[in-house]
């Protein structure tokens, strides 16, 4: 089965990303992967602290993966399935989809501010040519009735 893989982050743009990949999935019969990526800076400490950051992190990426999962599931008959990455944002998208041959899509959220479109975005779009699937980039201010008319 084909999947839309989505990052899971705590931009505001995510949101759109996550609802565009789930109402694509449910009009063309695929998945939804949900990544979410643990930078090294967050558990680089004492090795105790560390590892209590990192537990607290995957905690709250749960919490955060639940509250989407309930509403693709719910309101777009989706079943998302949660991966926990570690590691640089970038490489490990990349690493990602080249260990996973179903995956058929990479879906990112824009951000819509002063400062670009984001660090996903602008670094991604620059790699898209040598990766093997094609990025959406979702804008961050679509309204969900325009993303219900366009997926």
């Amino acid at each position: 089965m084909r999947k839309f893989l989505v990052v899971l982050d705590d931009s505001r743009e995510c949101l759109n990303a996550m609802r565009f990949a789930a109402m694509r999935a449910a009009h063309t019969d695929a998945g939804v992967e949900i990544l979410s990526i643990i930078p090294p800076d967050e558990f680089n400490h004492w090795i105790g602290v560390g590892e209590m950051i990192r537990e607290e992190a995957r905690e709250r990426i749960h919490a955060h993966f639940e509250v989407f999962a309930k509403w693709m599931r719910d309101r777009q008959g989706v079943d998302p399935v949660l991966v926990i990455r570690e590691g640089e944002p970038q490489q490990e998208i990349i690493d990602h989809i080249g260990a996973n041959p179903d995956i058929g899509v990479l879906v990112l959220g824009a951000g819509n501010d002063r400062k670009g479109p984001g660090p996903l975005v602008s670094q991604l779009s620059r790699s898209s040519g040598s990766l093997p699937i094609p990025i959406t980039i979702v804008p961050g201010d679509l309204s969900k009735e325009k993303l219900e008319a366009i997926t």
